[in-house]
């Protein structure tokens, strides 16, 4: 009977009384990423880890792909393994990340620790599934060795951040997931940690870079789609180590001048709950900006006048019928004292959901506000008037903020790359509007 390498490689280490050995988890992953080459010890238990994710999210998109009959067959090929293989592989990633990350990080150093690497990080490394050189994945790597300053480590964690983003449609859950495990694993998580600039011309110069070398994918791979992805990978990585996020934006607000004159306004707000029912400019987890101007003023009264209480529902382009059937009881039962409404409003049965909305807070003594623009005023004419419509009647106070965006010096920075989001410049302008207005320091009605 012939045997293969790894089956004697095995042989050997029970023979030599090395202990057993699972097949292929000692051994190279499929694709020649190299990714364990050379590392030892803790460094080379973390790279068993990030490699395992790589491979499950590897193993998904081939589905993916195998769905919608886009991707190339040199890099998306299932090599062999039915949906169910592919699918377990997903699930053992999904297990992996409900590991214990203390647990994983007490492993990787060679202590005792409850993460058992034969139950969920073996089965995915012993896989056969290739990775070819032309997914996006290791075309990242190869950018990043050669232009940053890292290990193959260090390029191997950022890029398998870039895997998923480019995909988009699990930037909202596994992209964070891997976000958590690798800032637990001490890994960088974007790439100012390696040296390398991060405005929106530097991502797109290195999209340029990697649209051409990269395979037809179930998923977008030209430069834009390399740019916006670079841009994601930054600023939730600066995110989710606290580089920019709420606490230091309100942080710096705080010493503007303009800002530290409110703060005797501040502390002086009796305490209250204000809720807040919004899309996703009113969102602390968007990629667009390290946070938005509502999360941002949470945490200005958080650091100076905690009795002020907020709570968000949000979901992404939420609009007045949705919030309505989604959570407009559940914020009526916190009982808030005010409620700010950012919501899409489309047509008749958005003004009657608003409506409906504001007349039952109304009924329970709670006031209501939304704002007459969230750009430019000529972009939102017609939700302003239908605004005014829903506040006759129910009370809905409309705060003025469109001429004051409009005027910005900075206002043709507002857009992020997707054209529809907004950036920090914007969110910083905004949370100085809705902070004056909550402590009296402007009227809803901005001055003629």
């Amino acid at each position: 009977m012939k045997m293969n390498k790894s089956v004697l490689v095995a042989i050997f280490f029970v023979i030599a009384g090395l202990g057993p050995l699972s097949l292929g988890a000692a051994e190279e992953p499929s694709g020649g990423s190299g990714i364990m080459t050379g590392l030892k010890g803790a460094d080379s238990k973390l790279a068993r880890i990030v490699e395992a994710d790589i491979i499950a999210t590897h193993a998904y998109q081939v589905l993916l792909a195998q769905g919608c009959g886009k991707g190339d067959q040199e890099c998306f090929s299932a090599s062999g393994l039915s949906k169910d293989d592919l699918e377990a592989l997903v699930a053992h990633q999904e297990a992996l990340f409900a590991s214990d990350p203390a647990a994983l990080v007490a492993w990787a150093e060679g202590r005792e620790g409850a993460f058992d690497p034969s139950e969920d990080l073996e089965p995915i490394l012993s896989s056969p599934l290739d990775l070819g050189a032309k997914l996006p994945v290791n075309v990242f790597t190869d950018y990043l060795l050669a232009n940053a300053k890292c290990s193959r480590l260090d390029a191997r964690a950022i890029a398998s951040l870039y895997q998923t983003v480019l995909e988009i449609n699990r930037d909202g859950d596994l992209l964070q997931d891997e976000y958590r495990l690798l800032v637990a694993l001490g890994l960088p998580v974007y790439t100012g940690q390696v040296g390398l600039p991060g405005s929106d011309e530097d991502f797109l110069k290195a999209g340029e870079a990697c649209a051409g070398k990269t395979c037809q994918a179930p998923f977008d791979t030209d430069a834009a789609a390399w740019q916006i992805g670079g841009r994601k990978v930054w600023n939730w990585g600066e995110k989710n180590l606290h580089v920019r996020d709420a606490a230091i934006l309100a942080k710096e607000l705080l010493a503007e001048a303009g800002i530290a004159a409110l703060i005797p306004k501040i502390k002086a707000l009796a305490p209250q709950k204000i809720a807040c029912i919004g899309h996703s400019f009113t969102s602390d987890t968007h990629w667009s900006t390290p946070s938005s101007f509502v999360p941002i003023v949470t945490q200005i009264f958080q650091a100076e006048n905690p009795g002020v209480e907020f709570r968000q529902w949000i979901a992404g382009g939420l609009s007045a019928s949705r919030a309505k059937r989604n959570f407009y009881q559940e914020a009526l039962d916190w009982k808030p004292d005010k409620v700010l409404f950012v919501v899409v409003i489309r047509g008749d049965e958005d003004i009657e959901a608003l409506r409906e909305m504001c007349s039952g807070f109304a009924e329970a003594g709670v006031s209501t506000y939304t704002f007459d623009s969230l750009r430019d005023p000529s972009v939102d004419s017609v939700r302003h008037h239908m605004g005014e419509k829903v506040a006759k009647g129910t009370g809905l106070v409309i705060v003025e903020v469109g001429q004051v965006l409009a005027a910005a010096p900075d206002k043709d920075t507002f857009l992020c790359l997707d054209n529809i989001h907004m950036t920090e410049p914007y969110h910083r302008l905004m949370a100085k509007e809705w902070l004056k207005f909550l402590v009296g320091a402007r009227e809803a009605k901005l001055p003629e």
